[in-house]
């Protein structure tokens, strides 16, 4: 089981240093991070992740709303190999035809990432469990429209404070999961109070054990009311440390 960081965790760091921020994550031990929004710091990020050591598996870009072939070439700079489309509003998910309409355009931007030798995934906020169409949430809708190649990255935390055990989607999504983003809080919608790792309400053993065809989990802050980097370090340190009996 390997983990990353999404560097949107790190945002503010890496709008006044971006080379200084990511030699801080590889000297807090993480080997891999998820980029976002790539396309304008590719050289930069870059340069950075080879000087630190480290790989970028997955990344994050609007997909369905953005240029991508700028994306997908971006993404083969930088070597992500999935690029996982990460936020479409509350009113994509409240009806059967406007899914449809969004896996429909997922679909084609697979089409068009594999000419790059490049998957797509989706990844989810609370929205898209709160949701119910046909019975089920909209998400697990959605999930049945995609083409086969097209991957999820499910945001337990999301799923959770969207009304949902995030262990029973995850074992209903199956092998179409191969990321997790793993955080931790109070399960309210309140970002300032996620917490590191292992110090809230997220079962996160049972969480990453549900997800049978795992890949990457990685680790990520909203937002935090204490020091990021601290924030981080704790919840490596607690998923590195592995489950205790």
């Amino acid at each position: 089981m390997s983990y990353s960081i999404q560097l949107y965790t790190l945002w503010n760091a890496i709008q006044d240093d971006l080379p200084g921020t990511i030699r801080k994550v590889a000297e807090i031990g993480f080997t891999q991070v998820e980029p976002y929004n790539f396309v304008a710091t590719a050289t930069e990020l870059g340069a950075a992740l080879k000087e630190n050591g480290l790989t970028a598996p997955s990344g994050h870009a609007p997909l369905l709303s953005q240029d991508q072939d700028e994306i997908f070439a971006a993404a083969k700079e930088l070597g992500i190999s999935t690029v996982i489309d990460p936020y479409l509003p509350a009113e994509h998910w409240q009806s059967a035809r406007d899914i449809q309409a969004t896996a429909s355009s997922l679909n084609a931007a697979a089409k068009k990432g594999a000419e790059y030798g490049i998957r797509v995934g989706y990844h989810n906020h609370a929205w898209e469990l709160e949701s119910i169409i046909e019975g089920r949430t909209a998400l697990e809708y959605f999930a049945d429209l995609l083409d086969p190649e097209l991957v999820l990255e499910v945001d337990t935390y999301w799923v959770a404070v969207g009304g949902q055990d995030p262990v029973a989607v995850l074992e209903r999504l199956g092998d179409r999961v191969k990321f997790i983003h793993i955080k931790d809080g109070p399960l309210t919608a309140d970002t300032k109070k996620q917490q590191p790792a292992g110090q809230g309400q997220i079962a996160v053993w049972d969480v990453i054990g549900a997800a049978k065809a795992l890949e990457v989990g990685v680790v990520e802050f909203d937002d935090y009311s204490g020091d990021i980097f601290d924030g981080i370090t704790e919840s490596l340190a607690f998923l590195t440390a592995g489950r205790v009996a």
